[in-house]
């Protein structure tokens, strides 16, 4: 154990230099260069570059070896409150410490632990921009252009959100949808001469806040499918009855459904009250059940719980282009995106040391 402690002392200072780096959605080019600049240094075979994101090869790839992508987001949400870089305890606090900077300083170690050492499977590094943001916008779908077969050709990819140590396979999917519902202008002293474009949601709404999430279980994992109300907006002012209102719905949906499915799914919900528009649709990710790669992952994290993922992550973008993927990360859940962010290091040393007795088994 004493021999170790060097190496996990050197991950706790690169999360402690990441988390100084600032880089809130949209501002990640400091810390994106601060990376190409020490992946430079250290000899790294090749580092391609697509805007703020990038693609890592420590050494050769190698025919016939399986091949691991490490992948992380460079950007944090913006800083809520003061979060000063410090180690209080067993805790190290800053600005996105468990969404995912603690998962980044793991990444980039073994990386640089991989150009001199070569490791059992080969591995891959992707460290993208605009994470934190709308599906259309992220940097993951520019740097996979230019990174080609280097990620597609990958035998499992491994998304670093936190997780708090599980492995978590698949993802949700997602769906941003506008509902319109048309009324007839009035004024509110008389409302009766016109068609309160508000109050023909209310069936709709009553109908969300009596739904049950739909219970399922894929590869043997219970998710749970539900649709909510997220946004309204209308066409009025305070003594005028609406003429127009529209609703977003947000419906998260379980592994195996098509766009079809999720399009039938609403358009039965509305039951014809309104207009349906799907706005955005980011797929859910493949369950990779009984994937070998996986089965050595969990055995190198001491048996790792496996849950199913009940939240949408890259791991749906990734699942699309044919690449399997699943979530783990050191981070804590309940601190993403929360003031006042923190993670354990011993997170932080567990993961690191399972990459290690994975990737380098003595």
């Amino acid at each position: 154990m004493a021999r170790r402690m060097p190496v996990i002392e050197r991950v706790f200072g690169l999360a402690e230099d990441l988390l100084r780096t600032a880089s809130p959605y949209g501002a990640e080019r400091t810390l994106a260069e601060l990376l190409a600049s020490r992946f430079d240094r250290n000899e790294v075979r090749e580092v391609l570059r697509a805007g703020d994101s990038l693609c890592v090869v420590p050494r050769p790839l190698r025919a016939g070896v399986p091949r691991i992508v490490l992948a992380g987001h460079l950007d944090t949400v913006p800083e809520l409150t003061p979060n000063p870089v410090r180690r209080d305890g067993e805790r190290l606090f800053g600005t996105g410490a468990s969404d995912m900077k603690g998962a980044l300083a793991v990444i980039v170690d073994a990386l640089e632990r991989a150009v001199r050492e070569a490791p059992r499977h080969d591995l891959v590094g992707v460290l993208y921009a605009r994470e934190e943001g709308p599906f259309e916008a992220s940097g993951l779908p520019e740097i996979l252009a230019v990174a080609g077969e280097r990620v597609l050709d990958a035998s499992l990819a491994i998304l670093m959100e936190p997780t708090d140590g599980r492995i978590e396979l698949g993802c949700m999917g997602a769906a941003q949808a506008r509902v319109v519902f048309e009324g007839k202008r009035a004024h509110a002293a008389r409302p009766w001469q016109g068609v309160n474009a508000l109050h023909a949601a209310g069936p709709l709404l009553a109908r969300l806040k009596s739904r049950a999430p739909r219970e399922v279980v894929i590869g043997g994992l219970p998710w749970r499918e539900v649709v909510s109300a997220t946004t309204v907006a209308f066409r009025g002012a305070l003594n005028v009855v609406p003429d127009r209102c529209e609703l977003g719905l947000n419906l998260r949906f379980a592994p195996g459904r098509t766009r079809d499915d999720v399009v039938r799914e609403l358009e039965e919900l509305v039951a014809g009250e309104a207009e349906v528009a799907i706005e955005s649709l980011w797929p859910a990710g493949c369950v990779v059940t009984g994937h070998p790669l996986v089965a050595e992952l969990r055995a190198a994290c001491g048996g790792a719980a496996v849950s199913s993922k009940q939240a949408w992550t890259d791991v749906g973008r990734l699942s699309e282009l044919g690449v399997p993927a699943v979530n783990w990360g050191p981070g804590a859940v309940s601190q993403a995106h929360q003031a006042g962010e923190w993670i354990e290091l011993r997170a932080i040393a567990e993961a690191s040391r399972a990459l290690g007795s994975w990737l380098w088994p003595e």
